[in-house]
């Protein structure tokens, strides 16, 4: 049953902890749009922004990505460490944690600010998350979320931010992976949590809306209304998963129409070659080889119902202890190679 079609996917952990506003701005280069030469000295992976018009999110300098081409640079491997550069100089989705979300959110944000960019975050604490699978946990009941997501607002506070709201949580709600005892209380959950989020002055959210190879736009829509999306700024498509853009732009498009034409972004992190479609169907999702990175974030679409390409999921973080991968978030080199070695 669950984990047997395309919709399954390996989430990264929220155990990534922020080393704190101090530590990310000395991290940071300078608010220009350069690639980032003039952060040497201070970042030895000399990892910068991109062009603000095209791509205003905020590259993070101490990345695992960026560590890993530090760590190749100075063991000399400098074809290793110009393909994870294709990783480590774009940005990707920082995934708030559990122990101090407070401080995580707030080290990011300031960080970006202080960049002249916006940070991209991505709440994933949903209670019963991942219903038991590589990425179980979350918060330990509504009152738990309730408080985790008030430090969260916190940490933002009117600082610029896009929020992926929960990813999974309404397909567990539709594909009945999560048992139906919990259905109104994530329901009420993710109301309230686009409702505070939207309170803030410079953040915007996009409620997951699962992917192209999951569930239909007709299955999806009035779960999603029910979860809030009417408030939210959008919805988000393909995250952690491989539909290609073409596809989940399509797919993006008849559920927009079924929700008032609200706009949404895409996950193109790893979809440069599809979803992978060898073996045991149900595994698919997790780790596939022969994956390739998609298109580079941006918000220059060329299509008014389509905010953005992002990068969610941080390519080379793995989906779940399979194909010889770590746990689900951990950092997995090689498999990060593989994704840039791959792509045109």
């Amino acid at each position: 049953m669950y984990g047997s079609h395309n919709g399954r996917f390996g989430m990264r952990g929220v155990g990534v902890v922020a080393a704190g506003a101090a530590l990310l701005l000395a991290g940071c280069t300078s608010s220009g749009d350069g690639d980032g030469g003039s952060g040497a000295g201070k970042n030895p992976a000399a990892i910068g922004q991109q062009p603000k018009g095209t791509d205003p999110y905020w590259v993070n300098p101490d990345g695992n990505a960026a560590r890993q081409v530090a760590d190749y640079t100075e063991d000399g491997n400098r074809k290793d460490a110009a393909l994870i550069r294709r990783i480590a100089g774009q940005p990707v989705g920082e995934w708030i944690g559990t122990d101090n979300p407070e401080a995580e959110a707030k080290g990011f944000t300031e960080a970006a600010d202080k960049a002249g960019r916006e940070a991209l975050l991505v709440l994933y604490n949903i209670p019963h998350r991942d219903c038991g699978q590589f990425s179980k946990g979350g918060a330990a009941d509504g009152d738990a979320y309730r408080s985790w997501l008030e430090s969260v607002a916190k940490g933002i506070g009117d600082r610029g931010a896009t929020v992926i709201l929960e990813p999974d949580a309404v397909l567990h709600l539709v594909d009945g992976c999560t048992p139906q005892e919990f259905h109104e209380e994530r329901y009420d959950l993710l109301k309230g949590a686009v409702e505070r989020l939207k309170q803030l002055p410079g953040t915007k959210v996009y409620l997951d809306a699962g992917n192209a190879g999951w569930h239909t736009p007709d299955a999806l829509f009035q779960p999603l209304r029910q979860a809030g999306l009417d408030a939210a700024d959008g919805f988000a498509v393909n995250v952690s998963n491989f539909q290609t853009t073409a596809v989940s732009k399509d797919f993006g498009k008849q559920l927009s129409a079924k929700v008032g034409n609200k706009p949404f972004v895409i996950d193109t992190s790893r979809n440069g070659n599809g979803p992978y479609t060898g073996g045991d169907p149900a595994q698919t999702w997790c780790n596939p080889p022969g994956r390739a990175l998609g298109e580079t974030p941006t918000t220059s679409t060329g299509d008014e119902l389509v905010d953005a390409y992002l990068w969610i999921k941080r390519p080379g973080e793995s989906d779940g202890d399979c194909r010889g991968g770590p746990k689900a978030g951990d950092w997995w080199p090689e498999y990060a190679l593989g994704l840039a070695r791959s792509t045109g």
